[in-house]
């Protein structure tokens, strides 16, 4: 298989490739130091927007766009950074107004659509199947991408929520360790027993089951899909969370932290101002649902860390999704724009990310165990990792990413906040999910 072939040269060449770029930065640009074909050549200059996810990522942001440069001595990038999520999205549609967009940009998958349908992506179906095959992405990533037969960005990778554990405190609780084989993943019951056996005076048992996000970090929506619910209609144009299958994953979350005493409020973490991470980190919480890209952070502390799949309420599932890589409708250079996405899509830069565990590979060939071997770490993916693979293949696509407002996130976040902090009954939150949604929905779709 051709493309097999060349995402195993990429993963054996990419450490090496971002250890010396032959270039130097020049405030955001890059300036060739080589001599010889090509210098004589036009320089074309791309704004290239993005968010800082965390400080590896940027460096791997930064560090490609050198070799990039290196190997395109007519085109330069400037990068820009900004702040993410709602933030990120109100400064792409405001530059969107102004026809101000950046060239090329990352693009959260929840605004995705909302940008297609305003025409302000470039379309790029005939240059994405002339470099790649669409079916071998994986489903969540293939179907995000892929609207109504068109391809506007390419997926950059995928990133899924699970259950982190620290091995030290199951250890000394005497405690067994969760299975990370998908087949005997704890149901939510037998998650919540452990619970409160590791709860002492010191210990949390879990945290972060009511997380609502972007990133990989919303682990309230696989339990809703878990449990026989469902975020939106078919179409993606209603929001269907007022439901008993919801309502019963909501009721269990608030017990698990008000009656049993399991788990703590986010406002326990901004006192002792420390992350959920470094909650985990510290034993101060023993279980942990969060974001794959958690991994990174939590390998390079060296801390004694285990991965499982998350607690089913009936079927054992995740969701996948991940940002995009975008080339604006109105940029005057396609071509140059296009050369740089496509390299952003290939493992020269993709391979470092995956490797430290910040990102996961989103093509079925990646998940070959040929392949596997190239880019798996033992000091940063450990054992339980291998026994996830097609827990992470076969996600189910995050919903968010499939629906046309990328508010209804926040809406969920806000509203589910007020049920969990006693503000705000159950029934009315999931009315005001779905009115508040389906407004905003209905909005971006004007």
């Amino acid at each position: 298989m051709k493309l097999k072939k060349v995402l195993a040269v990429g993963l054996v060449i990419v450490m090496a490739a971002m250890a010396g770029t032959g270039c130097s930065r020049n405030n955001g640009k890059a300036t060739n130091t080589d001599s010889g074909e090509g210098d004589d050549k036009e320089v074309v200059t791309l704004n290239f927007m993005g968010w800082e996810a965390s400080p590896l990522e940027t460096a791997a942001v930064e560090d490609g766009i050198a070799i990039f440069e290196k190997e395109h001595s007519d085109i330069k990038i400037n990068y820009t950074s900004s702040t993410g999520g709602s933030e990120y999205n109100a400064k792409l549609l405001s530059a969107a107004a102004s026809k101000s967009m950046p060239d090329v940009m990352f693009m959260m998958s929840s605004a995705y659509r909302q940008f297609v349908s305003k025409g302000t992506l470039l379309e790029i179906t005939d240059k994405f199947n002339e470099e790649f095959s669409l079916d071998d992405f994986i489903d969540s990533s293939k179907e995000i991408m892929s609207i109504d037969g068109k391809v506007y960005g390419v997926s950059s990778c995928t990133v899924s929520p699970i259950l982190y554990y620290n091995k030290d405190v199951f250890d000394e609780a005497g405690v067994e360790y969760p299975s990370s084989d998908p087949a005997n993943a704890w149901t939510i019951d037998e998650f919540r027993e452990v619970a409160k056996k590791l709860t002492t005076d010191d210990i949390y048992g879990c945290y972060g089951l009511e997380t609502v996000g972007g990133g990989g970090t919303d682990t309230l929506t696989p339990q809703i899909i878990s449990g026989g619910g469902s975020r939106y209609s078919d179409d993606f144009k209603t929001s269907t969370m007022n439901t008993p299958e919801a309502k019963k994953v909501m009721e269990t979350i608030k017990a698990i932290r008000v009656e049993d005493g399991s788990a703590p409020d986010a406002t326990t973490l901004d006192s002792v101002g420390m992350t959920a991470a470094q909650m985990l980190e510290t034993g101060k919480v023993a279980m942990l649902l969060d974001g794959s890209w958690a991994l990174q952070e939590l390998a390079a502390a060296g801390m004694h860390v285990g991965m499982a799949p998350l607690p089913s309420y009936g079927k054992v599932v995740t969701t996948g999704q991940a940002h995009l890589h975008c080339i604006a409708s109105g940029t005057k250079y396609p071509e140059q724009a296009w050369e740089f996405v496509k390299f952003l899509s290939s493992l020269d830069y993709q391979g470092s990310l995956i490797s430290s565990g910040l990102w996961m590979p989103n093509r079925k060939s990646m998940y070959e165990e040929d392949m596997v071997e190239k880019w798996y770490k033992q000091e940063v993916h450990g054992d339980s990792y291998k026994n996830m693979l097609d827990y992470f293949q076969d996600a189910v696509v995050d919903p968010s990413a499939l629906q046309y407002s990328s508010k209804c996130s926040d809406i969920v976040s806000e509203e589910t906040k007020l049920y969990f902090t006693d503000a705000q009954d159950l029934d009315k939150t999931l009315q005001n999910i779905d009115k508040r949604s389906n407004e905003a929905i209905a909005e971006a779709l004007e």
